[in-house]
């Protein structure tokens, strides 16, 4: 299905917003659904009036919030099965734990960050949901990233449409530009973390 299309084929009709629901809760466990791209557009028609902004940060934000719960459904399933395979004292249930702890003392973090890097989000909420992290709190901090995550989708695109008025095809592409350099300085901020972290474990060792 090529939802671009579909979302501009709608783009003056209620419709649209069921499209945005179902595209954004999909992307939560489907990596090639595009959904940073159709909400962009959305987005950039709302700078137009042709579609109602606030409605397209809440449509989104809800199906991030429904497609989020499926792996960490999924994963609480499958945790017991999973930790069956994990035996104390083997790498893997070192990783399993370590993340557990992880979560525990920074699970907000992690939730809200990784929302905004597409393979992230599948890793966290599944493996969030392993490792039995408590349903509330996962609710939380899953509410406000996803919230925030469709707030700058959705702005990003308005953005490009308030200064391109003219140019539809410029307004998303500009859009889509600075969703890609916003979503490649976290991982830059994430990459530099690990490196420090990595070095700071070598130098405590040594």
């Amino acid at each position: 299905m090529d939802w671009l299309e579909l979302a501009e084929s709608l783009i003056t009709s209620p419709w649209l917003y069921a499209v945005l629901i179902a595209v954004s809760c999909l992307d939560s466990f489907l990596p090639l659904i595009p959904s940073e791209a159709v909400v962009i557009v959305a987005g950039v028609y709302a700078a137009g009036g042709q579609t109602d902004i606030v409605l397209v940060i809440a449509a989104t934000a809800f199906g991030a919030f429904l497609g989020d719960l499926i792996p960490y459904v999924a994963g609480r399933l499958l945790g017991l099965r999973v930790l069956r395979r994990l035996p104390p004292g083997t790498k893997r249930r070192a990783a399993h734990d370590w993340f557990a702890r992880e979560l525990e003392a920074r699970g907000g973090f992690i939730l809200v960050t990784t929302r905004f890097i597409p393979v992230g989000r599948y890793l966290a909420t599944l493996s969030t949901g392993i490792v039995g992290y408590p349903l509330g709190k996962y609710a939380l901090f899953v509410g406000f990233a996803t919230a925030t995550w469709s707030a700058y989708t959705a702005l990003t695109g308005y953005l490009g449409g308030v200064v391109f008025q003219e140019d539809t095809l410029l307004g998303i592409a500009v859009g889509v530009g600075l969703a890609f350099v916003v979503t490649g300085a976290i991982e830059a901020v994430r990459y530099i973390r690990r490196r420090r972290s990595a070095v700071a474990t070598e130098t405590v060792v040594d």
